[in-house]
């Protein structure tokens, strides 16, 4: 199979798609692998070291998109590449389609086949949405605690206080693993935290392996609005796979909040799960409404690209080495996996969550 790797072009998305050991192992399978010049040099990986692994360097997207067969990406296509993609042409990559209905459009009218990484389930587990999840969570911390800081909006309070003074309270929606990584991330830092969620097992495992300094919760409106007036830091972690997140924290919910407290939405990929939430970037990651900030970047582990690509291309590239072996249909036909992550199939929604976001067919 001719796999096709172009080079990021989302606002600050410095991640890549393939490494060069993943070219190996492709090339050595017997497949080509063609990337765009340099696709991988903002993850620390040259072009000569694709050259020498056995890549085909090729100057445009164009050029890629023009001779793959496969095309493997980290984030959705945005509009100028929407041309670009060829009837029947299988697209590897994030998609989050719940949340934007353009892309939606755009994909069912250009007849690709659109498998998205985050929809692969196996064992009632997202396994190529693990490890972004693992450091979306725990940069969510480092990014709150940042926005807390005076000199950037925040009300001024160290994460993690220090001897006589109290920490900061921090409460993390969702109890998935963005939520489990943001809450440790958060009590290792010395902060106060409450974890809630909607399944009673999911917290009482939570209570097992979490330090003394978090609480678990049993989610509900009535008991974040307890909450949010002694919030200092709220991550929001809800995920249904496939589908838009809901809004746990309201516009009204804000006013309970005091003035310079952080809101950051790790769900915006998938619409946010606070009411006022609209996606950012890492050129401006922030806006303010009530006196609360809000970061809502839409690709968070694209500031940590060389561990994001690594970690990423440990997940995916099992399930790409199956897709060019056998073809994405018999892939899909013997890999259940594979076949959840089936969105789009040549102008048609495949996947429900889709179809019932947009009252598609």
């Amino acid at each position: 199979m001719k796999i096709g790797v172009p080079k990021e072009i989302k606002n600050n998305e410095s991640r890549v798609a393939l490494t060069p050991a993943g070219v190996q192992m492709l090339t050595q399978s017997g497949h080509q692998v063609f990337i765009e010049t340099n696709a991988g040099s903002n993850s620390g990986f040259i072009d000569a070291e694709y050259v020498r692994a056995g890549a085909t360097l090729l100057n445009t997207a164009k050029e890629i998109f023009d001779c793959a067969e496969m095309i493997m990406k980290v984030k959705e296509p945005i509009a100028q590449e929407y041309a670009l993609i060829r009837p029947h042409q299988l697209l590897f990559t994030y998609f989050h389609f719940a949340s934007n209905e353009t892309l939606t459009k755009a994909m069912l009218k250009s007849n690709a086949v659109c498998l998205a990484y985050e929809t692969v389930e196996n064992n009632h587990s997202l396994p190529l949405l693990i490890p972004m999840s693992e450091v979306a969570g725990r940069m969510s911390i480092q990014e709150g605690a940042k926005y807390l800081e005076k000199p950037k909006g925040g009300k001024g309070i160290l994460l993690g206080g220090v001897p006589g003074v109290k920490p900061a309270n921090v409460l993390v929606l969702g109890g998935g693993v963005v939520g489990t990584q943001a809450a440790m991330m958060a009590a290792g830092l010395g902060a106060h935290v409450t974890i809630a969620d909607i399944s009673l097992p999911r917290l009482r495992y939570l209570s097992e392996i979490m330090p003394a300094n978090v609480d678990t919760l049993m989610s509900s409106r009535y008991n974040i609005e307890q909450l949010l007036p002694h919030t200092d830091l709220v991550i929001g972690a809800v995920l249904i796979p496939g589908a838009k997140a809901p809004h746990l924290i309201t516009r009204d919910m804000l006013k309970l909040m005091q003035k310079g407290s952080v809101l950051v939405d790790v769900a915006i990929d998938q619409g946010g799960c606070f009411e006022t939430s609209t996606p950012t970037t890492h050129a401006e990651p922030v806006f303010e409404i009530e006196g609360i900030l809000h970061y809502c970047v839409a690709n968070i582990p694209g500031a940590v690209p060389f561990t994001s690509t690594l970690a990423l291309t440990n997940a995916t590239l099992p399930y790409a080495l199956k897709l060019a072996n056998l073809g994405w249909e018999k892939a899909c036909e013997e890999n259940e996996d594979l076949q959840k992550g089936l969105n789009i199939v040549a102008g048609k929604v495949v996947y429900k969550a889709i179809k019932d976001t947009f009252q598609l067919q």
